[in-house]
């Protein structure tokens, strides 16, 4: 199943991966550097490495599989960066980047959701936080530990459309030692919705409790 790409792939490529230690695509790429144990390729067409790894101008231009995708980019450049994942056969994608229908751009929203459709990628988002998986070290949470702390890993699986209530639920939970299997923030569901996503999490054995 392809939304199983969402939380254990063995490859990611954070696209629009920043120098800048202020800019998501860098927090986004030391979250998985920290704690992920999977290959990771970062894309910036304007850097050749990143926190001392290799750094690709296209998803195109990594030679390996790679299983999930982290697009930081503008909403504009969006659809151009899909396509190319879908061009390298990419199971998933989480679109973190906002700019499309909650703003009235329900266009550039429509144009990612036939992009994805059409090469049947697994898309969550856009406008969203993503993913925490403490098991797997899939990390999209944009702010660093120091602002959000990242709870143990445990049985308990959060599904949220709201970043923020997100980001206050994380901290109560690590504040109160409670154990997270997967937390999720889909955003503006645009192809992956609360029911997709319930009906992924009924399945797995290590979440006993989904909120």
């Amino acid at each position: 199943m392809k939304i199983e790409s969402l939380f254990n792939p063995k490859s990611v490529a954070i696209i629009g991966a920043s120098r800048d230690p202020n800019k998501i695509g860098n927090v986004i790429l030391r979250n998985f550097i920290q704690s992920y144990k999977g290959k990771i390729f970062p894309v910036n067409p304007n850097a050749e490495s990143i926190l001392g790894l290799k750094c690709y101008k296209s998803v195109l231009d990594i030679k390996e599989k790679v299983e999930l995708c982290v697009i930081v980019v503008p909403a504009p450049i969006v659809p151009q960066v899909l396509e190319e994942c879908g061009k390298k056969k990419v199971k998933a994608v989480i679109v973190i980047s906002g700019g499309f229908a909650e703003v009235g751009r329900k266009d550039l929203e429509e144009n990612i959701k036939e992009i994805a459709k059409k090469y049947d990628i697994a898309l969550l988002g856009p406008n969203c936080l993503g993913v925490f998986d403490p098991r797997s070290g899939v990390d999209t949470l944009f702010l660093p530990e120091y602002k959000l702390k990242r709870p143990r890993a445990g049985n308990i699986s959060f599904l949220t459309q709201s970043g923020a209530i997100g980001s206050v639920t994380l901290d109560l939970f690590s504040d109160e030692n409670i154990g997270v299997d997967k937390f999720i923030s889909y955003g503006n569901a645009t192809v992956l919705d609360e029911v997709e996503l319930l009906k992924y999490l009924l399945r797995k054995k290590t979440t006993k409790v989904i909120l």
